[in-house]
């Protein structure tokens, strides 16, 4: 069968999302692209990339070939070891030539991010001329990056809808789009949204319809997006562009606001039952996604969305997803995590430290993986920020000279002399790159509080 009679590129406009096209193409190029990842064109120039199908079940195609984004957000590691572990695809925030060549020299297609002002951090899109300058930026940021042979897809803006009300910033989207597509006839427009809500894709398909697919980024709620979808009257194709640890603002917190971060070995547990149950069971109309965060970065805590340490190593998280794209585990793994406690409570029990006390910590690591292993703590100062939506958070300050480490996971930690909020961090190294890591907030007081007053914060959920 000639596949070039058949095809039916997708552009969703007001019907597009639900515009027919033929189910047997449909269904052919899911089961070829599930089957084998197109590899990385050898070839200068720019690739092809299209939407396939119909009738709600759609395929991505790239260079003439079925493709299924098996992917990571790229932060600051480096794009050789995405690639080893089985991805195809790198997803970025802003453009950048070297990232795109930098991801083409390891095998890997780009989804690569425009940076589009947001209303949250003041950008006024009743404003023509703002409008107007942004979309010059744009412009010659297409004109520089189009032609790139790593190029699959423009990501319009970075959760557009977090936060705001206005919605112009749609019709800006879709002017965007619109002369990325004059500009670049080759590749795909989406947008990622910050979460799923029928009524912003909606909006969004009705004022930004020259957009190809839209994107979505979730996280411990990406569990129940086949609920969302089934509920839902949107039928067109999507990405995940963001998925991975329990949010932030997803678990419980002490009495004094601390949110309550997992352990490595449950975010890769957690990890792996997201995916699939929530991503690889949509054979229909997700056409693939990008964990979150390939990497390291200071959200909240220092280890909360990467799945390396600062220090480069490995966690299970990464294991996880090799496991995921390949099917097959890595040689070598990670330590695992039975869990911790601090003056024999974990992190969840609302834990009180008076001032110039000693303390016993503990971390326990389960199974053979418990020998020849290499403990380092540390104290920070709970972090003070309220940013949201990833922007840029200064580390907490690190208090040295608190904990002494002690045998097989033991240490004894000095409460600070000055009352407030902190929190514990323990990391397990196996000396060959992969890495555990715990962490346990508390409250320092002048005084020693009753012990009727430590009630237990809310239990943590591991969607």
């Amino acid at each position: 069968m000639n596949m070039n009679t058949h095809k039916s590129t997708l552009r969703p406009t007001v019907q597009g999302w639900c515009r027919r096209g033929r189910m047997m193409l449909a269904l052919l190029g899911f089961i070829c692209g599930t089957a084998a990842a197109a590899p990385l064109a050898q070839t200068n120039g720019p690739v092809k990339v299209e939407i396939r199908g119909g009738h709600g079940g759609y395929q991505l195609w790239v260079d003439q070939r079925p493709f299924y984004i098996k992917g990571a957000g790229l932060g600051n590691s480096d794009p050789a070891t995405l690639a080893a572990a089985g991805a195809n695809s790198m997803r970025t925030w802003q453009s950048s030539r070297l990232l795109l060549d930098r991801a083409q020299a390891n095998g890997l297609y780009v989804t690569l991010g425009l940076d589009v002002a947001r209303e949250r951090q003041g950008f006024n899109y009743n404003d023509p001329a703002a409008v107007a300058r942004q979309k010059e930026r744009i412009r010659q940021e297409v004109l520089k990056y189009k032609d790139h042979p790593a190029l699959i897809i423009w990501a319009i803006g970075n959760e557009l809808n977090l936060n705001a009300t206005n919605a112009r910033v749609w019709e800006a989207v879709n002017e965007l789009s619109k002369m990325i597509h004059a500009l670049d006839p080759n590749h795909l427009t989406t947008t990622p949204l910050a979460g799923f809500n029928e009524e912003t894709v909606e909006t969004v398909q009705r004022l930004a319809p020259d957009l190809d697919l839209i994107s979505l980024q979730m996280y411990a709620d990406v569990v129940r997006l086949p609920h969302y979808l089934a509920e839902s009257r949107w039928t067109g194709p999507y990405l995940l562009t963001e998925w991975g640890a329990t949010g932030h603002w997803e678990v419980g917190k002490t009495a004094w606001g601390a949110p309550l971060e997992d352990n490595s070995s449950v975010k890769a547990a957690a990890y792996k039952k997201r995916y699939e149950t929530a991503i690889a069971v949509d054979t229909k109309r997700c056409l693939g996604s990008y964990v979150f965060l390939w990497g390291h970065k200071q959200e909240r805590t220092p280890t909360w969305y990467g799945v390396f340490l600062d220090s480069g190593e490995t966690t299970e998280a990464v294991e996880v997803m090799q496991y995921l794209w390949t099917g097959e585990w890595p040689a070598s793994r990670c330590p695992e995590l039975a869990g911790a406690w601090l003056d024999g409570r974990r992190a969840n029990q609302n834990i009180h430290l008076r001032v110039g006390g000693k303390f016993p910590a503990k971390v326990s690591v389960t199974g053979a993986k418990a020998t020849d292993l290499a403990y380092s703590w540390e104290v920070l100062e709970e972090s003070r920020e309220t940013k949201v939506g990833g922007d840029h958070e200064d580390r907490p300050r690190h208090l040295p000279g608190l904990v002494q480490t002690g045998p097989d996971g033991t240490a004894t930690v000095a409460a600070p002399d000055q009352p407030g909020a902190y929190r514990l961090f323990a990391y397990i190294r196996d000396g060959h790159g992969h890495a555990a890591h715990a962490n346990i907030p508390f409250y320092v007081d002048a005084v020693t509080q009753p012990a009727g007053d430590q009630k237990a914060a809310p239990a943590q959920r591991h969607d």
